[in-house]
């Protein structure tokens, strides 16, 4: 048996292992529930959509929870029907009564819940997205929380509630989110910079933190190659 043969069991095993970080560092990038609005125009009315993978390996996902913010309540909140799926908007009453382009209110929507019949509920390696209407969107620059719970068939709820802190590590489960903008038309060089902020924070459909995951986990991915062949380096002399 010559050398070559040798080294090619070894070869194929550090190639593995490679393999194996780079496609868990892609994969835990976007493995978590996050929004994508249509529009982040204060005042005006946005379709948010949230995408939902399932990430359990053994359990289906049955429902999604949606909390609506209350301090910045939405007076309208309409739903897109999904078969197999039921869905209700529950209101609350406000801490105080709250006045919204001249109008006062003291309850508003406060969750929306999807509920799967048993055909449709999210299994392994799939995802489904969930949409709703809203309006109206607070003044620019605010961040708009909105904290999902996702249950699954064997009764586990993961929350998905966490802020993002700048300058803080990524938290583990993140809650989608995004940030509201003026027109560019109505204040010109600087609407149009917030608007442009905004966007590249919300444009992916994980939330604002997905693509900061994404290049941790090419990272990840980068450093186990160079630790593959540095292996396959020496494995190599020693055999020599």
């Amino acid at each position: 048996m010559n050398s070559s043969t040798l080294r090619t069991p070894k070869t194929a095993a550090v190639l593995a292992v490679a393999t194996c970080l780079m496609t868990f560092g892609a994969g835990a990038a976007s493995a978590h529930v996050g929004v994508t609005p249509d529009s982040t125009f204060e005042g005006g009315f946005s379709q948010l959509t949230f995408r939902v993978p399932n990430e359990s390996q053994t359990a289906k996902t049955t429902k999604l929870t949606v909390t609506l913010p209350s301090e910045t309540p939405f007076t309208s909140v309409s739903v897109k029907p999904m078969d197999g799926w039921t869905v209700e908007v529950l209101e609350a009453e406000l801490a105080a009564p709250m006045t919204v382009k001249g109008a006062t209110i003291t309850k508003a929507p406060a969750s929306v819940v999807w509920t799967a019949d048993e055909a449709h509920q999210i299994s392994q390696q799939q995802y489904q997205t969930f949409s709703i209407s809203v309006g109206r969107l607070p003044h620019a620059g605010t961040t708009v929380l909105l904290p999902a719970a996702q249950t699954y068939s064997d009764g586990t709820v993961v929350q998905w509630s966490e802020a993002a802190v700048a300058g803080q590590e990524k938290p583990k489960h993140p809650a989608p989110s995004f940030i509201t903008t003026r027109p560019a038309g109505e204040h010109g060089a600087e609407a149009t910079a917030d608007i442009e902020a905004a966007s590249a924070t919300s444009a992916a459909p994980q939330d604002a933190g997905s693509a900061a995951l994404g290049w941790a986990g090419l990272g990840a991915g980068l450093l186990g190659m160079a630790a593959g062949v540095t292996a396959l380096a020496k494995t190599r002399r020693i055999e020599k």
